[in-house]
């Protein structure tokens, strides 16, 4: 990988932008693997503008290398101000433009970035919500503690536990 490439993907690493979940998104989509670790969720919020639909806001959580993050976050830019169909257009290639040529053993990086863009452009769909994204036993166990054996608590550390 050239100097000026990583060094572009070392800045967007250290203060990545729009990093994080949207509570209120229009669109979700999610890409990746569990079992090989690359993941990706991308958070879309809509506006209107000048008669047209356009992103607003893209967010990401990513769980994999440092390349895909850094493309991630850049591609988040990219996006506020474009129509559905502009974004939907946009290669891998176009959305890590900003960190330069990718080499070819990172390309996967980018679209990893797209894959996550356009499920959540095709579908369009109502961001889950978080009861939704958790799985069935742990639902129950969070709705009935004291039936469940494994304890979840949250929004809570450093302190002692039961």
């Amino acid at each position: 990988m050239n100097d000026d490439v990583q060094t572009k993907i070392e800045e967007a690493i250290k203060n990545p932008k729009n990093l994080g979940e949207m509570k209120d998104a229009d669109a979700v989509g999610t890409v990746g693997s569990a079992d090989c670790g690359d993941m990706l969720r991308m958070w879309i919020k809509f506006k209107e503008e000048d008669g047209k639909k356009v992103i607003d806001r893209a967010t990401f959580q990513s769980f994999g290398c440092q390349t895909a993050i850094a493309v991630a976050s850049v591609a988040t830019q990219l996006l506020a101000g474009k129509t559905i169909a502009e974004a939907r257009n946009m290669s891998g290639e176009e959305l890590a433009a900003p960190l330069g040529a990718l080499p070819p053993v990172k390309i996967h990086c980018a679209q990893l970035v797209e894959g996550a863009l356009r499920s959540a452009l095709d579908g369009d769909q109502a961001a889950p919500t978080p009861a939704s994204t958790v799985s069935p036993t742990l639902r129950q166990n969070m709705e009935n503690p004291s039936n469940a054996k494994v304890r979840v608590v949250l929004g809570r550390t450093n302190e002692k536990q039961d």
